[in-house]
């Protein structure tokens, strides 16, 4: 499996998560199960299928959040580097528009809402190991684009 690259935040929020599913969600799946068997006819019980759905669910995302954290790879923010990286926060203009300001991280925690985006997703690509300076065409889904460095941090 590849490695999945987290910040010292995304991994720590994924363990919590883990965390908190392994423990509380499951007590309280178990607990939903336990009193909808009290209920009587399972077969037309729907607490008793809404509560195994649930219980697959979390299980599913239990074994997601284990297979993501033994793959990770704990990047540092903010490193000190004059190439873009996982981690990196850069700084781009595209021909005629505003300056924008991205944090490279690593799939499982892009959220461009927030200006993380992925080094897999069409612009992140496009951008590691470029430097200050450098234009860049970008192949996104909606078509090709240009955009400058101007900084790297």
């Amino acid at each position: 499996m590849p490695a999945t690259f987290l910040t010292r935040e995304g991994y720590k929020k994924l363990q919590d998560e883990l965390e908190y599913l392994r423990t509380y969600k499951r007590e309280e799946i178990a607990q939903r199960l336990h009193e909808a068997m009290e209920g009587g006819e399972l077969i037309e019980n729907a607490e008793y299928e809404a509560a195994k759905n649930e219980q697959a669910f979390t299980e599913g995302r239990i074994k997601e959040l284990e297979m993501l954290l033994a793959s990770a790879r704990v990047i540092d923010e903010g490193a000190a580097v004059e190439i873009v990286q996982v981690g990196s926060q850069v700084t781009i203009q595209e021909d005629g528009g505003e300056p924008e300001t991205y944090t490279i991280v690593g799939a499982a925690e892009a959220n461009p809402a927030q200006g993380r985006i992925s080094n897999e997703s069409p612009l992140g690509k496009a951008l590691l190991n470029r430097k200050p300076g450098d234009r860049v065409q970008v192949d996104a889904p909606a078509g090709s684009f240009v955009v400058t460095v101007l900084k790297v941090s």
